[in-house]
């Protein structure tokens, strides 16, 4: 493990929600404007920490909460199911299954970007949400601060549904979120990222479709070849594009160039320094 994927070169703080339902630990690192990194499945593993600390060194200040799994422990496939299984689809802080209504863990990070945004300064907060928290990042647009989401293969609500019903299309937040979201693109000059690999069974062709058609022309869909994916995971298909299925021994290689396009987003539209 690299320096820049350990927790020890983050400072822990907990923070709870001005409505007092949840406290959750968060690592912090870095100066300038706040870009909140959510992590994956399993949970703060360190591919998430490496990727928080490129953002911090191009000039941020990153925030990384804790909301599952355990942080700083690598990669295990029984620790990936058991995060999913006791992390997600049973605790009420997250919905797994709705197709129309966001988290409700979600005000609590619009609650963080706030605190991120009075303590940084800048235009606003960057947030990216990863895999089953990938379509954070579009709810917590609600909130005034957010201005550089980016959705990494969101996975929300799960394309197969109870009962066998399938919701590939679902965007998995609320109608008025999804207003709030295209009014905020287009009056404030915003962009939204969104990316996934071709393939993906859990970002279905028909989600990037939907947001698409809802989010209109200022949602750029970065949308990458499994073949240019890092081989040798213990994944059968390419999906976390900024971790583990990130190619970082190929600077030129279409994943790392994904990567490098969204620190540049965020430095944009959060005004960090050049």
């Amino acid at each position: 493990m690299t320096a820049d994927e350990s927790l020890d070169t983050f400072e822990r703080f907990d923070f709870t929600d001005p409505d007092g339902r949840w406290t959750r630990p968060v690592y912090r690192k870095g100066s300038g404007p706040a870009v909140i990194v959510i992590h994956e499945m399993p949970g703060l593993h360190p591919l998430v920490l490496r990727f928080a600390s490129r953002v911090a060194a191009a000039g941020m200040t990153v925030y990384c909460p804790h909301l599952f799994g355990e942080a700083g422990k690598e990669i295990r496939p029984l620790n990936a199911l058991g995060s999913m299984i006791k992390g997600m689809c049973i605790r009420r802080e997250f919905a797994a299954w709705a197709t129309d209504r966001s988290s409700p863990i979600v005000d609590w990070l619009r609650a963080l970007a706030r605190k991120a945004h009075d303590e940084c300064g800048g235009r606003g907060v960057g947030a990216v949400g990863m895999c089953f928290t990938g379509n954070f990042a579009l709810a917590m647009m609600t909130e005034p601060s957010v201005t550089a989401p980016v959705l990494s293969q969101p996975s929300l609500p799960l394309p197969m549904g109870p009962g066998g019903k399938t919701r590939g299309a679902a965007i998995g937040v609320s109608p008025a979120e999804v207003a709030c979201a295209r009014r905020r693109l287009e009056d404030e000059d915003l962009k939204m990222l969104g990316l996934r690999f071709f393939g993906d069974s859990y970002v279905p062709d028909a989600r990037f479709t939907a947001l698409k058609a809802a989010l209109g022309p200022r949602f750029e869909a970065i949308e990458l070849d499994p073949k240019d994916a890092q081989p040798g995971t213990m994944m059968a298909m390419p999906h976390s594009v900024l971790t583990i299925h990130l190619k970082d021994d190929d600077p030129d290689g279409p994943t790392k160039q994904c990567e490098q396009r969204v620190i540049q987003f965020f430095k944009q539209y959060t005004a960090a320094a050049t």
